[in-house]
C-alpha cells in the first residue's frame, strides 16, 4: 500500500506542484506511517479537545507575544497529526537520525527544547506545550504559524 500511496501522492504533487515533504507526509498517513507513541510515555497534562488545546495555547502565546491564529494552528495541526497528540513519525529523515517528530504539531525534541515556552509542560506530547513550542518556532522562522503552509 505504501508504494501505491506514494505514487498516487507523487502524481498529485506534480499536478498541483506540492512540496515533496507534504507528499511524503500525506503518503505516510495513508500508509500508516505516522504511529501512536508508546503508551509508556508520559501522558499529556491537558485534557480536552483540539479546540480547547488550541485556545489554551493561544492564551499562552498572547501572554508571551507569540503571533498566531486559531485557523493557522488548526490547519497545520490537522496536516501534521490529524489531531492526535500521541502521533509520532518513525519513517522520515529525522526519525532516521533518532529524533522523530512528535505530538500534535510534529516537533522534534531539539526544536521543542529550544522553543519551549515557560509555563507549559516539558512533555513534548502535552498538547498545549507542543502547539505553543511549534508556534514559537514558526514565529522565529516564518513570522507566524499562519505563514506555514507545508511541513516545516
Amino acid at each position: 500500500m505504501q508504494t501505491s500511496a506514494m505514487t498516487k501522492f507523487a502524481s498529485a504533487a506534480k499536478a498541483k506542484k506540492m512540496s515533496l515533504g507534504v507528499v511524503a507526509a500525506s503518503a505516510a498517513v495513508v500508509a500508516g506511517g505516522v504511529a501512536m507513541a508508546p503508551t509508556a510515555s508520559a501522558a499529556p497534562t491537558h485534557s480536552g479537545s483540539v479546540s480547547s488545546w488550541i485556545n489554551q495555547s493561544l492564551e499562552v502565546m498572547r501572554k508571551n507575544g507569540i503571533p498566531g491564529t486559531y485557523n493557522g494552528i488548526y490547519k497545520n495541526l490537522m496536516r501534521e497529526s490529524s489531531g492526535n497528540p500521541r502521533a509520532i513519525n518513525n519513517w522520515d529523515s529525522n526519525a532516521a537520525k533518532g529524533i522523530p517528530s512528535k505530538g500534535l504539531m510534529q516537533v522534534i525534541d531539539p526544536t521543542f527544547n529550544t522553543y519551549h515556552v515557560p509555563g507549559t509542560s516539558r512533555d513534548i506530547y502535552d498538547p498545549v506545550a507542543n502547539i505553543t513550542a511549534a508556534c514559537n518556532y514558526a514565529a522565529h522562522r516564518y513570522g507566524s504559524i499562519d505563514n506555514v503552509n507545508s511541513a516545516y
